[in-house]
């Protein structure tokens, strides 16, 4: 199957090859006890202001290193650097001391102004400027809507991928299609039928991995290399590569894992990970870890070495939509409202650091770095929208809005990223530059 036979790397979307630093809070902390809250270590403190410190204690030598100048080691997502910094930073209870979690550390306002305008949605309303609602898919300064593909989905897009090197977007839905578009016209070259809807979608090198019922195909884009690796039972929720193995979660609670035999130009099961009770629904590897969510509220560390279960994630209350991995944290999102920040205890087991509260279910997180390189957190929820955080702070960048829930979400490079909703619309997002203070 010819996947990319409009060749050449033309397109505008340039790789990108690293991020930078985030932004930290700056505390004051001489009006507070200098105890660490017992709640908010649990991620249950709902007290504001609290009277006890919501971060942990630095340890005595970390005023030297601060005056020095000395700065931790660059904080990445798992799709660049995964769980960054070295292996001694990792055994830091918590982490506080790299971090200020949930404490909005700039002076970033972002306009109050959040309900979309149906009338406008529907093209007919009558106030124009004057509407007090908003007349906009997105509100912030932060980012804009470069384009959306026209022509599309008829149904959910459930996965975007952008291969490194292509000048090609591939988006698949459960219309049972994955539709080729052109990065430059932004015009759709092509549509691949699939006779079962798309559950996930990801890119790896030059192959395309597309999960559907019972199946998971594979696309190579150097080779044109077309194959089919059989073993899912129901639907392929989430794929994720690690350590040389692709790993599915299916809708029989299992993880399947394959590997590449590259003298026979096949895919060879390689195990099968046993644990969840309910379907997966995401995975994510970093740290030399495999987390997988799942429909029984629990997230399951695996060992990529001996792929055993070594911890089970217990504070979900409802069904763990996402995980991702940034510096040396697992950030999951649930339909429990919440997003949860774990961090290495002294023994190596994850506990939670840092809960955030929603108004709302969420569906997906997507990690990305702004054109400065500072990360940003890209947070999907079941009214309709995906809400911009700064990391660690959690302070809100702004919102983007759809018509119906964002189930796909794909950073792309340069400040690029691509949403994917319910009606099939597949839209392309920028990244503006901050604008500068004025002097006062």
């Amino acid at each position: 199957m010819d996947l990319d036979a409009h060749g050449g790397n033309k397109g505008v979307f340039h790789r990108l090859s690293g991020g930078g630093g985030g932004p930290r809070g700056n505390h004051n902390d001489s009006s507070k006890n200098q105890k660490v809250c017992f709640h908010w270590r649990a991620g249950k403190c709902n007290r504001f202001p609290c009277p006890f410190l919501h971060r942990e204690l630095p340890p005595p030598n970390s005023s030297a290193s601060a005056s020095n100048g000395s700065h931790p080691a660059k904080r990445g997502f798992s799709n660049d650097s995964g769980f960054s910094g070295p292996p001694a930073a990792r055994r830091t209870p918590n982490f506080n001391s790299l971090s200020t979690w949930g404490r909005a550390g700039n002076n970033r306002v972002v306009k109050k102004t959040d309900k979309l305008c149906n009338y406008w949605i529907q093209g007919n309303c009558t106030f124009g400027e004057g509407c007090r609602y908003l007349h906009s898919w997105s509100s912030g300064d932060s980012f804009s809507l470069l384009t959306q593909l026209e022509g599309g989905h008829q149904k959910v897009v459930s996965g975007i991928a952008l291969p490194s090197g292509s000048d090609k977007l591939y988006t698949g839905s459960q219309d049972e299609t994955v539709r080729i578009w052109d990065c430059q016209s932004g015009q759709c070259m092509g549509v691949i039928n699939l006779g079962g809807e798309v559950g996930c979608m990801i890119t790896e090198g030059p192959w395309i991995f597309v999960g559907i019922p019972n199946l998971v195909k594979a696309w190579n884009l150097q080779t044109n290399a077309d194959l089919s690796l059989s073993g899912p039972v129901g639907q392929v929720y989430a794929m994720v590569v690690g350590s040389d193995l692709l790993f599915a979660g299916t809708q029989d609670s299992e993880i399947l894992a394959w590997r590449y035999n590259a003298a026979t130009s096949i895919f060879e099961p390689a195990a099968s990970l046993k644990g969840h009770s309910l379907a997966v629904v995401s995975l994510v590897v970093g740290a030399n870890r495999l987390f997988s969510g799942s429909m029984d509220n629990s997230i399951k560390v695996w060992n990529l070495e001996n792929l055993q279960c070594v911890q089970t994630l217990t504070g979900h209350t409802s069904v763990v939509m996402s995980v991702l991995c940034w510096d040396q944290f697992l950030l999951s999102s649930s339909l429990d409202k919440t997003i949860k920040v774990w961090a290495a205890t002294e023994r190596g087991d994850l506990e939670v650091t840092y809960t955030h509260q929603e108004e709302h279910g969420l569906l997906k997180l997507c990690g990305m770095h702004d054109l400065e390189g500072k990360p940003l957190l890209l947070c999907s929820c079941n009214d309709n929208s995906v809400r911009i955080y700064d990391l660690p702070s959690f302070s809100e960048r702004g919102k983007i809005f759809s018509k119906q829930e964002i189930r796909a979400i794909q950073a792309g490079p340069g400040g690029l990223f691509f949403t994917g909703d319910g009606t099939g619309q597949v839209r392309v997002w920028n990244c503006k530059a901050e604008q500068p203070t004025p002097a006062t």
